[in-house]
C-alpha cells in the first residue's frame, strides 16, 4: 500500500493558519483558543464547531488531530479576571499561535482570526501578520478546524471539573450560565474555577 502524505496548506505566499476560541461567555472554566495548519487534502465536513453535532465534531477533532498541525493556548480564570475576558482571549490566541509556530519549519505568512479583532497591537506577544474575519469559523476551513478543536479541548476541561464540583452541572453546560447553574451558584456560592470579574459570580460572593 502506498504511504500518504499530508502535505501543508498554504497560499500562494506561504503557510496559513486558522485561529479560533472557545468560551468567551462562560461564567467559569479558561477560554481556549486552538490554532490550526491544515493538510491537504484538507478533512472533509469542517464548519462552524457550534453548526456540528457533538458526535460529528468529535471524529472531525481525530481527524485534524491525526493529519494536521494544530495547538491550543489556555487561560485559566485568575488570568481572565487580571486582564478582562478580552485580553485573555487575545493572550490564548497568542499562546496557541506561538506553539504551533514552535512546531513549523517556516512562520506562516497569515493566521487567520474569527472575529473582527486580532490580538495585533494587543498583545505584546504577537509577532505574525493576522487578518480578522467575521463569521471566519464557518466561511474559512482552517478557522474552522480551530474552532472544533477549541471547542472540544474546552469541553473536556469542564467535563473533567465537574467531576470535582458536581453540583454546576458543568458536564452539560460546560460553564455557561444556564438556569441550573445560576441555582447552583446561588445555593453553594462560587468554586474557584468561577470568574469573579463576571457580574453574576462578583454579586453572589458577596453572600458568601
Amino acid at each position: 500500500m502506498a504511504q500518504v502524505t499530508h502535505i501543508p496548506d498554504r497560499s500562494a505566499s506561504g503557510l496559513v493558519i486558522g485561529v479560533d476560541e472557545a468560551g468567551r461567555g462562560p461564567l467559569a472554566g479558561p477560554v481556549v483558543a486552538a490554532a490550526v495548519l491544515l493538510c491537504k487534502p484538507r478533512p472533509s465536513g469542517l464548519d462552524d464547531s457550534k453548526k456540528l453535532s457533538r458526535d460529528r465534531r468529535a471524529e472531525l477533532e481525530a481527524v485534524i488531530k491525526r493529519r494536521c498541525r494544530w495547538a491550543v493556548g489556555v487561560v485559566d480564570v485568575a488570568d481572565i479576571d487580571r486582564l478582562n475576558i478580552f485580553g485573555a482571549t487575545m493572550l490564548a490566541m497568542t499562546l496557541a499561535v506561538e506553539a504551533l509556530c514552535a512546531e513549523l519549519p517556516e512562520s506562516p505568512a497569515e493566521v487567520l482570526i474569527d472575529g473582527n479583532l486580532t490580538p495585533a497591537g494587543r498583545c505584546g506577544q504577537w509577532r505574525w501578520n493576522a487578518r480578522p474575519i467575521v463569521g471566519g469559523d464557518a466561511v474559512e476551513p482552517c478557522i474552522s478546524a480551530a474552532s472544533i478543536i477549541a471547542k472540544e479541548h474546552r469541553d473536556r476541561l469542564m467535563r473533567s471539573l465537574a467531576a470535582e464540583h458536581p453540583h454546576y452541572g458543568w458536564e452539560t453546560n460546560v460553564g455557561y450560565g444556564t438556569q441550573e447553574h445560576l441555582v447552583a451558584l446561588r445555593r453553594h456560592g462560587p468554586t474557584p474555577h468561577h470568574r469573579r470579574s463576571f457580574a453574576p459570580v462578583a454579586q453572589l460572593e458577596m453572600q458568601f
